[in-house]
């Protein structure tokens, strides 16, 4: 299972420059609470780093630091886990769980962002993966009982 069939291609992403009120802003637009940055002029939009939601409280908020003076890339998580279209999505999730992360950028390879994949994408389709598991079960027991009655 290729992270290409499973990630989002709709990414909200913000360029490193753009204050800490426009992160905000777009987070809210989005209804999101995590962006993937790049840098400015950058056509591809290679990520270069992620921000969250807690990275405001915890780097901004919290210490009552003026959020128009702060860049995303001033508190962006720099050298993020990126995940390639190509990457198998087990080997994607083992290396988030040792990461304690759940969402990752998603590059091409040219190394453009192409989208983003998350936990909750994978536990959806592992819970679709399962309800066909359950049918086919389900399907073979009724066949059987229908042979076991003519």
């Amino acid at each position: 299972m290729k992270v290409e069939h499973y990630c989002k291609r709709n990414v909200a992403a913000i360029n490193g420059s753009a204050d800490v009120v426009d992160v905000a802003r777009l987070m809210r637009e989005r209804h999101v609470g995590f962006l993937v940055v790049f840098r400015d002029n950058d056509p591809l939009r290679c990520p270069i780093g992620v921000v969250t939601d807690r990275d405001i409280v915890l780097q901004v908020t919290a210490k009552e630091v003026d959020p128009r003076a702060v860049t995303a890339e001033d508190i962006m998580t720099r050298q993020p886990m990126i995940a390639t279209e190509e990457d198998d999505v087990s080997d994607l999730i083992e290396g988030m769980r040792l990461a304690g992360i759940r969402r990752a950028p998603v590059v091409d390879s040219r190394g453009a962002l192409s989208g983003i994949i998350a936990i909750d994408d994978v536990i959806d389709v592992i819970a679709t993966l399962l309800g066909h598991v359950a049918g086919s079960i389900k399907t073979e027991q009724r066949r059987e009982w229908h042979r076991r009655q003519a």
